[in-house]
């Protein structure tokens, strides 16, 4: 039987990294449920056998389910009747046997029907599921929106929804506007309060929701008149019980054709706020769009694999001239680096979500108790990173996800380009990552900041003071050096005072910053398992090409070369 799972050994390794005792025990509150739910873990190792078996579990549907549906939800996709979308029969299959194996609301609390998992085993569950099918992974990942609902509504509002995600309701975030795409400030969707009843409605159109069919949606509307930036939003939740939304139609994408993809209209559509007003797009829909990205660094590195196990099975059955195509140098350098890029990736997914996993946890529990001053100081300095990790994954696994989607149907050749196999689909599925819940030139600007204000170089500086084998030395020195380089561009940039020049560099710094990151990660993943030490030594190898590429190409630039870009402006 086939089970995504238990076929990729890099998935229990990452599940099995020395900071999960500490997650879990943060997430478990020293273990505090054991004496009210019987499922509850009594330890660690009782938690991470369970993490195991549910991950075995969803291995299993993925492979055994969800993959064998993909083609044909690709081909059918979903269906407008009656104001209702109707999934394809695969994609209603999928639900089903996910609801029923109750991995819906992984993350939640149990009081709310949850199983109060850490991010870290969500995530690969995630990652699994995109593997499957990248477009299912959207209907179904989307209940991310369950941890924004538990971390800002009141008390009242979560019994009423929290536990509808558990019996596999579905959720969306409806944001984006026909003129308010990246720019979510400019949202004009409209929330008025009825002063006597207390009632919000909301009137207005939203476009590109995914999954906007959903039984529960977060909608970003301007609850404030005479405002026009991002202080006039609040986040609503809409619940379509109520039946006042009308999905126009359903986009007709390039790829993740399974997901629906809706454009809404809301016609006085009741609405329930959620926290307080004007903190919609400041403080809860930022933290909706972290979860999010790091959703999407799953996807990339989901469709990634499943990219590169097209591949590399092709090369070994096809033959030229002869032989299998795997023994030909451009091919078995092209499946090398396809591999090292996507386990670089997914260490910096599962680093990330640890970042992740620590902040949250001391969010939820200074609800509870005040942290002491070093517990504190341990909460925001993981906050810091993870804020600046997530674009950075963002960033890398989905363009990653691209690269090897494309190499992948590269080495099938023409039998590639057609529908008889499945790596046409997966390059059509990759296309988007890099596009939605934030571009990659987004992903930069974001990103940016941890080069500007030292936190990238912090954390490299952190990752160098970790020991080594000694036969792990060279890489070690290697990334030393990568990173002096790279703090003297970045100095010498700021010594010039202008701003233009180093936003023009951006993306180049945050590359450069980006590759050090992933070569110590995947370095100190091949000193814990020997199974990465070919992906290290490409990887590092890689990036040390890579930024010796930005770096010449920084410091041989003048100010005057501006203007040869402006085109037309």
């Amino acid at each position: 039987m086939a089970n995504f799972y238990t076929d990729n050994s890099s998935l229990l390794f990452h599940l099995k990294h020395p900071l999960m005792k500490k997650i879990v025990r943060l997430k478990e509150r020293d273990y505090a449920d054991r004496d009210s739910y019987d499922y509850a873990p009594a330890d660690f190792e009782d938690a991470l056998d369970s993490y195991n078996q549910v991950l075995e579990i969803v291995g299993e549907i993925c492979g055994e389910t969800i993959a064998p549906n993909a083609e044909l939800v690709d081909t059918f996709g979903p269906k407008l009747v009656n104001n209702e979308v109707i999934y394809a029969p695969g994609t209603a299959q999928n639900l089903e046997t996910l609801t029923k194996a109750g991995l819906f609301g992984m993350s939640l609390p149990r009081e709310y029907g949850g199983l109060n998992f850490a991010m870290v085993p969500y995530v690969i569950a995630a990652e699994l599921v995109s593997r499957a099918d990248a477009g299912f992974a959207n209907i179904w990942g989307l209940q991310d929106c369950a941890e924004t609902i538990h971390e800002f509504a009141d008390e009242e509002t979560k019994k009423e929804f929290l536990p509808r995600f558990n019996k596999g309701e579905t959720a969306a975030m409806d944001l984006t506007e026909p003129d308010a795409g990246s720019d979510l400030q400019a949202v004009q969707l409209k929330a008025s309060l009825n002063e006597e009843t207390g009632q919000w409605t909301l009137n207005g159109v939203k476009r590109f929701i995914t999954n906007g069919d959903a039984h529960i949606s977060l909608v970003l509307a301007r609850s404030e008149p005479d405002t026009s930036d991002g202080r006039g939003l609040s986040l609503f939740i809409y619940d379509r019980k109520d039946n006042a939304v009308m999905v126009r139609r359903i986009e007709n994408k390039l790829g993740i054709k399974g997901s629906p993809t809706c454009e809404l209209v809301f016609k006085d559509a009741p609405a329930i706020l959620i926290g307080s007003r004007r903190m919609g797009l400041i403080k809860y829909v930022m933290s909706l769009m972290n979860s999010a990205r790091l959703g999407v660094g799953a996807q990339s590195v989901g469709i990634a694999e499943a990219a590169y196990r097209e591949a590399l099975k092709y090369a070994r059955e096809r033959e030229q001239f002869g032989k299998p195509i795997i023994q030909f140098a451009a091919v078995y350098e092209m499946l090398s680096l396809m591999r090292a890029k996507t386990d670089a990736a997914r260490s910096l997914l599962y680093e990330t979500t640890r970042y992740v996993d620590i902040y949250k946890a001391y969010s939820f529990i200074q609800e509870e108790k005040k942290l002491e001053a070093e517990e504190r100081n341990e909460f925001k300095s993981h906050q810091k990173v993870a804020d600046v990790l997530t674009p950075l994954l963002k960033l890398f696994a989905s363009e990653y996800c691209n690269q090897i989607a494309s190499d992948a149907l590269q080495i099938h050749g023409g039998a590639g380009y057609m529908k008889d196999f499945p790596v046409e689909r997966l390059f059509r599925d990759a296309r988007i990552t890099n596009i939605y819940e934030g571009t990659s030139q987004l992903q930069v600007v974001a990103a940016i900041r941890g080069v500007v204000n030292g936190t990238y170089l912090n954390l490299i500086r952190q990752y160098e003071a970790v020991d080594v084998k000694p036969e792990f030395e060279y890489y070690k020195q290697l990334l030393i050096g990568l990173t002096d380089r790279f703090e003297a561009v970045f100095t010498k940039l700021q010594s010039q005072k202008n701003d233009e020049i180093i936003d023009f560099h951006a993306r180049r710094l945050v590359e450069m910053a980006g590759h050090i990151i992933m070569g110590y990660l995947i370095l100190h993943d091949t000193h814990r398992d020997n199974q990465f030490k070919k992906s290290t030594d490409i990887f590092i190898r890689m990036a040390a090409a890579e930024n010796k590429a930005r770096e010449e190409f920084i410091t041989g630039f003048e100010e005057k070369d501006l203007g040869n870009y402006k085109v037309q402006l």
